[in-house]
């Protein structure tokens, strides 16, 4: 898809999101043709360093990144079970 210039989605699950791989991560927000459904920590007590994507967003996602734009916000914040926008 990035060869021919064609938009591709990620939607991440990570235990090690906010460690050593958040650099990647931010690598990847930077590249073109590159669109991130957004994300955020699904639970920071328990697991510090998990990033995991919103998957009711993931069509919206689709849809921005086919007209050459990134969702946003792309950073969630939790709050009692589920995902605010900061």
């Amino acid at each position: 898809q990035l060869r021919n210039c064609r938009p591709v989605v990620i939607a991440i699950s990570t235990n090690d999101g906010l460690g050593l791989n958040f650099k990647n991560l931010a690598t990847l927000l930077n590249t073109k043709y590159i669109y991130l459904v957004p994300f955020g920590q699904d639970n920071p007590e328990e697991k510090p360093g998990s990033l995991v994507a919103r998957e009711d967003l993931i069509i919206p996602t689709i849809i921005d990144a086919l007209q050459g734009k990134q969702i946003q916000p792309v950073l969630f914040r939790q709050e009692t079970g589920c995902f605010k926008a900061n």
